[in-house]
């Protein structure tokens, strides 16, 4: 046997490495970025703040004043606190490795974020996905089930959901975590909550298994790669025993502390995205062979049918005109043909909708 062979876990090497496309050249609508920039004043302001971070010196790990801006700024009742992860994707990673007991299984709908299988695949924990309805709507009665069938340690509910864009239900999703109980934990993603403007962060003291995580990213710094969760103490501070103790830099830290004293400018970015969120669903729906679901999130999953054309094809003529989303139809049976694009300043969504018909046209 090789050196790989008889160190790496078969899992893992049967895996491929998550793939991030090359995106130069191309109007990037894959990520679900905030196109807007800081005004000039606030990068200036910002750029005097970072030359005065001591990079020769290891981050204080409490985080102590940056959480207490999160708490403050994005709407953490009284009481609780938050633990943060570098990006969503750590918090993640840290909640798998705490609940990996034998025999623990994580529950989600799907399709979902790929990264929670993923985690829970890395810490040897069971994934156990159940499928939304055709309309990508939760599908509570299957959730039910699989709840009592499994007991899952974890269960996730993405708040709205990605790749869909679906705002579940709140009232089921409230009913799915009264089952799970005391049995196992239910995180409440709310990554797309600046354009939900919907939360369960509000109901946090209602259920003692409820983990509400955010991140930073969606709403417009998904370069500083920032997340937090909000829950109990008691919970908090098991994840704590397993978060890496400098693992939020000096750097994300300082300028963290002061974007939260600018939310107004952010929080209006948010609410400019939901302006172009509606123009885009309009001119989308438009369009002969184009299918829209309706999204809470920065983003639109259409489907893609007509004659001679499907997301496949019509994914590859958008990327001969240089503009770049997301290719979702290989990713579960439900989303057959279907294409996701970020919503973006109208200069590049014009840009989108052009290349769209074109590609839709040839």
């Amino acid at each position: 046997m090789s050196l790989i062979e008889n160190i790496i876990r078969p899992d893992i090497r049967a895996l491929a490495a998550y793939h991030v496309p090359d995106s130069t050249g191309f109007v990037k609508l894959d990520a679900m970025e905030n196109p807007y920039t800081l005004p000039e004043d606030l990068r200036r302001e910002l750029g005097c703040r970072l030359a005065d971070v001591a990079m020769n010196r290891y981050p204080v790990p409490s985080y102590t004043a940056l959480k207490a801006k999160i708490c403050g700024r994005l709407g953490v009742p009284a009481g609780f606190d938050v633990v943060l992860g570098n990006g969503s994707d750590e918090l993640i990673s840290i909640i798998s490795i705490a609940c990996a007991k034998p025999g623990a299984k994580v529950l989600a709908p799907v399709p979902g974020f790929v990264m929670y299988a993923m985690s829970a695949q890395f810490a040897g924990l069971e994934f156990i996905g159940v499928p939304l309805k055709a309309d990508f709507t939760l599908d509570k009665t299957a959730m039910l089930a699989a709840i009592a069938r499994h007991k899952p340690a974890i269960t996730y509910l993405a708040y709205p959901n990605n790749p869909t864009g679906t705002l579940f239900d709140a009232g089921d999703m409230a009913e799915i975590l009264h089952a799970v109980g005391n049995a196992g934990i239910v995180i409440v993603d709310e990554a797309y909550q600046p354009f939900a403007q919907a939360s369960f962060m509000s109901r946090l003291s209602e259920f003692g298994n409820l983990i509400v995580m955010r991140t930073v990213s969606k709403l417009g710094l998904a370069g500083i790669r920032l997340g937090y969760m909000a829950a109990s103490s008691a919970l908090l501070s098991e994840f704590d025993k397993v978060r890496p103790p400098y693992n939020i830099n000096v750097l994300t830290q300082t300028a963290a502390e002061f974007l939260l004293e600018h939310t107004d400018i952010l929080d209006a970015q948010a609410a400019a995205l939901r302006e172009e969120r509606a123009k885009l669903v309009s001119a989308l729906s438009a369009l002969p062979g184009v299918e829209v679901f309706p999204s809470a999130a920065n983003f639109l999953l259409i489907r893609v049918q007509t004659a001679g054309r499907n997301g496949s094809n019509v994914f590859a003529g958008l990327l001969e005109r240089k503009v770049l989303i997301k290719n979702v139809g290989k990713m579960h049976a439900l989303l057959e043909n279907c294409l996701r694009v970020t919503v973006s300043t109208p200069e590049e969504n014009k840009l989108f909708l052009d290349a769209l018909a074109a590609s839709l046209a040839s």
